[in-house]
């Protein structure tokens, strides 16, 4: 040879092959049973490697078939196995001796990763030992029967025909055994030459189900068994019958089949499947289905989310309807019923939740979790359209950085899917989530299609740096049966959450019970708008200890005894009660000496938050410290008892909320913070003084004896404790005087006067205080007065200044950023808000306070009795 590249030799590649290699060649080109020596190249009992079971006979696995089997998918497997080491690892569960028939043995199987432990699919078989019984072992428990209903019509129907080459071909998975190849077994064992193997008939029906009611999703099937009844010969058809059974175990439905030979015996029986049903593939790939909807289903309907409530006709219209309730109270039309008739009940109390569509109105396609969360982040960068204004395209600075960044699913932190639709963890082709996104912190799942808790605790088994989940607007069904978590690994799947959302799910408090108390070291649990009105007690298991944080927000409580259940939390720091209808301590229908009716909750429990509920009473307030004896942070604001004033009622309406705040503080010794604004030491002193003053007018209001003041007193617990502080207030009592008699007519005028001490009198040596008491007729005017007090005091009439001290609190400026509310972020009660006021207060002014009001009298004729308050008046004179 010559010529160019002539000579040149490749670099050796290594070459190996397997019998199954050989095999495999030989059926791809067509050889037939006639031709058992290219075919039937495995001694396959010499392969076995017989292991004896301890305590009982030793069996001949040459007369070994198949007796039933159970197989439960646990997690998605992956396509190939490379890279990782699988085990099957299996147990004998029993060995029972059936006598002149033979001998079963039960085991259980799990393909396993080795390197994790996690299992992927346990298989429940039983072993059927032709003719090796009567070793006098156990007869064993009677087998549970799973007949096919009567007299009812077949929801799917399927059929196959073998040849002799289907167990040839079958063969090749690994079943070597020489009763599917080679007649001489088959005879000694009495079924007369060859038979397809047993598990051809097993997988050839479940992959029929998954075919014409999973839509071809394997994510659709949960659990499948069957019974072997008797063998099936190559060239015998097979027909499968499967029918819907409405039972359903959260939202798996369950399934019954036969699998028939055409015309003959029964080869499988015991036919039972777990799936969720939604139609027939139309082609081999998973494409969007039409659902054949359920009651209890969860549709979507252009992105409007409702749950199945009745399926069937309606009066006075023709045809079949489905009744849902939507998510959004507001698309409804009715509650359920429609002309008189009540057709289902909603989950929801308000007024309109449900309607009725048509079955034929084509909904939503569901898809994955892995589906939703490529679409939500892969797809945008790709999909991002240019902002334009006018006509101008605006340049989007840093946002190309972050769609980027987020596409790289490896790396994302956080993962919002909120109303994308998912109602399954995987579908067919989908990556492991592991190989996603194993790194999300938080997860946001909320309205989403799921029926169950149980897609939720696989995706958290995936994620184990998972520390948020929101499962806000989510309609679960029958959560205390809920197999999900029941599952063994649920709580450990679940153990490095530490914070829920079951927002708007409308579960009961012993559902949300049932779901938090499967998350282990769960610190913040947010359950509000879930229409609750009253918390019985539950098991609340580790959540004793770890929960911090409640949010109870916008439900129908309408007292705190309601919460008694949630004393055992002896843990928790954080309340939030905003926006339910809360009014008593005591519930309406307890006795406040009963034992329950005013609940003490742990010391631990420091903030509460009953803002925008229905407080009207101080007594209320004063209740507090019992039930909370920790209570350092309050949010009150927003209550009827702002409204209305406790003092004077003519209190200006705009110190309401000022007067309010000051009662609050005056009342609760211990707190620290109100309404997100920090109570300094000033703040307190000033609001216990001008409580202490209003709780001397209340004295000043009633009847001078004991009994009346005892009254008044009770309303007041810090009286004693206050009086000790700062002394006992002045209790000025008007006496009741005849309007005709002239003294009615004269107004007891105290004057004070610093006689060296001109301008303001708050500065200056300390002098001592002038005092001059007179009667003045209410007729005087202003001239008059400082006429009388000129004379009192030896000065010149017009070179003085006349100051009534009313004896009165006003606040000053500086409320504004103490009490203003914010219904925004509340997560630091405390530290933010404070921080804000401290930054806004200048040097050398003063915080928000009250001080006592005092009014000038300036030179004029109106008269004393249109510038002073009743009978007594002090008034301070100043030079000018």
């Amino acid at each position: 040879m010559s010529g160019p590249g002539a000579g040149f030799e490749y670099p050796p590649v290594e070459v190996s092959w397997l019998k199954r290699d050989a095999l495999l060649f030989a059926n791809s080109i067509g050889c037939t049973p006639d031709e058992l020596h290219f075919l039937y190249v495995i001694d396959f009992y010499a392969a076995q490697k017989a292991i004896k079971i301890p305590g009982v006979p030793e069996f001949d696995p040459r007369r070994a078939v198949d007796g039933q089997r159970l197989i439960q998918f646990l997690k998605p497997l992956p396509v190939t196995s490379e890279g990782r080491k699988f085990e099957l690892r299996t147990k004998v569960l029993g060995v029972y001796d059936k006598g002149r028939p033979g001998t079963v043995v039960e085991t259980q199987s799990e393909l396993v990763d080795a390197a994790t432990g996690e299992a992927y699919t346990r298989a429940l078989g039983s072993g059927f030992y032709v003719g090796q019984g009567n070793w006098g072992g156990p007869k064993g428990p009677a087998t549970e029967n799973f007949p096919p209903p009567k007299g009812k019509t077949p929801d799917a129907e399927f059929s196959t025909q073998t040849t002799t080459q289907t167990p040839i071909l079958y063969r090749l998975n690994g079943d070597y055994n020489p009763l599917h190849i080679h007649p001489e077994p088959g005879k000694k064992m009495g079924f007369g030459g060859v038979i397809i193997h047993g598990l051809y008939s097993w997988n050839w029906a479940a992959h029929g189900l998954l075919q014409h009611l999973g839509a071809s999703d394997p994510a659709n099937m949960k659990e499948f068994q069957a019974r072997f009844a008797s063998p099936v010969r190559p060239g015998d058809k097979l027909v499968a019958s499967a029918w819907r059974t409405g039972e359903r175990k959260g939202e798996w439905e369950e399934i019954r089949f036969v699998v028939k030979i055409d015309g003959g015996k029964i080869v499988l029986s015991n036919g039972r499947a777990l799936m969720k049903v939604v139609g027939a593939a139309k082609s081999k790939f998973i494409s969007a289905m039409s659902r054949s909807p359920q009651i209890g289903d969860r549709l979507s309907y252009d992105g409007a989310v409702c749950t199945v409530r009745y399926i069937g006709e309606v009066a006075g219209t023709s045809g079949s309807w489905l009744g849902v309730e939507w998510d959004d109270a507001a698309r409804g039309k009715h509650d359920g019923s429609h002309k008189g008739a009540r057709y289902f009940t909603c989950r929801s109390r308000s007024a309109t939740p449900a309607s009725f569509v048509r079955p034929t109105r084509p909904a939503d396609v569901p898809v994955s979790f892995i589906a939703a969360l490529q679409d939500k982040y892969a797809a945008e960068l790709s999909e991002t359209v240019a902002i334009s204004f006018s006509g101008k395209v605006a340049e989007e600075v840093g946002f190309e950085k972050t769609r980027s960044k987020q596409a790289q699913l490896s790396e994302l932190r956080y993962a919002v899917l909120d109303g994308t639709r998912i109602d399954r963890v995987y579908g067919y082709g989908d990556k492991k989530i592991e190989d996603t996104c194993a790194k999300v912190v938080e997860l946001d799942l909320s309205r989403n299609l799921f029926m169950s808790v149980g897609p939720a605790v696989d995706i958290c088994r995936e994620l184990p740096r998972l520390r948020e989940l929101r499962l806000n607007g989510n309609r679960f069904r029958d959560i205390l049966e809920d197999e999900g978590l029941r599952h063994n690994d649920a709580k450990k799947s679940l153990q490095g959450v530490k914070e829920l959302a079951l927002e708007e799910t409308l579960m009961s408090w012993e559902e949300i019970g049932h779901v938090a108390a499967h998350f282990e070291t769960l610190s913040t649990l947010s359950a509000s708008t879930n229409q609750l009105s009253s918390l019985p007690s539950i098991p609340l298991s580790s959540l004793t200890s770890t929960l911090t944080s409640l949010n109870l927000e916008f439900n129908n409580f309408t007292s705190i005894a309601q919460l008694n259940s949630l004393t055992a939390l002896t843990a928790l720091q954080q309340l939030h009660l905003k926006g339910n209808n809360i009014a008593t301590i005591q519930a309406s229908n307890s006795s406040p000496t009963s034992p329950s009716s005013t609940p003490v909750f742990s010391p631990n429990l420091q903030y509460l938050d009953i803002s925008y509920n229905q407080i009207l009473s101080w007594s209320f307030v004063d209740d507090l410290p019992i039930c909370f004896p920790g209570l350092t942070s309050l949010r009150l604001a927003h209550n009827p008892i702002y409204d209305h004033s406790a003092g004077d009622p003519k209190t200006n309406p705009k110190t309401l909320t000022e007067e309010a705040y000051m009662f609050t503080i005056g009342r609760l010794t211990g707190l620290r913070t109100l309404n997100f604004g920090a109570v300094t030491a000033a703040d307190r002193q000033d609001a216990e003084m001008y409580y202490l003053a209003l709780i001397g007018k209340h004295l000043a209001a009633v009847p001078d004896t004991p009994e009346a003041a005892a009254e008044v007193l009770k309303q007041h617990r810090r009286y004693d404790e206050l009086c000790k502080l700062y002394g006992a207030p002045a209790v000025n009592r008007k006496k009741e005087i005849n309007p005709a008699f002239l003294e009615a007519r004269l107004v007891n005028v105290e004057f004070i006067f610093h006689p060296h001490l001109p301008g303001d009198h708050n500065k200056g040596d300390g002098s001592v205080v002038e005092r001059r008491t007179t009667r003045i007729p209410k007729s005087f005017d202003i001239y008059a007065v400082k006429g009388i007090a000129g004379k009192l005091f030896g000065l010149t009439p017009l070179s003085l200044r006349l100051i009534w001290e009313t004896g009165e609190w006003d606040p000053v400026a500086g409320f504004d950023d103490e009490v203003g509310d914010s219904s925004g972020d509340e997560e630091d009660p405390e530290g933010e808000q404070e921080e804000d006021r401290n930054q806004q207060q200048q040097p050398g002014e003063k915080a928000g306070k009250f001080v006592k009001r005092e009014v000038e009298l300036h030179d004029g004729p109106r008269q004393l009795g249109f510038c002073v308050d009743g009978l007594e008046a002090k008034i301070r004179i100043e030079l000018r």
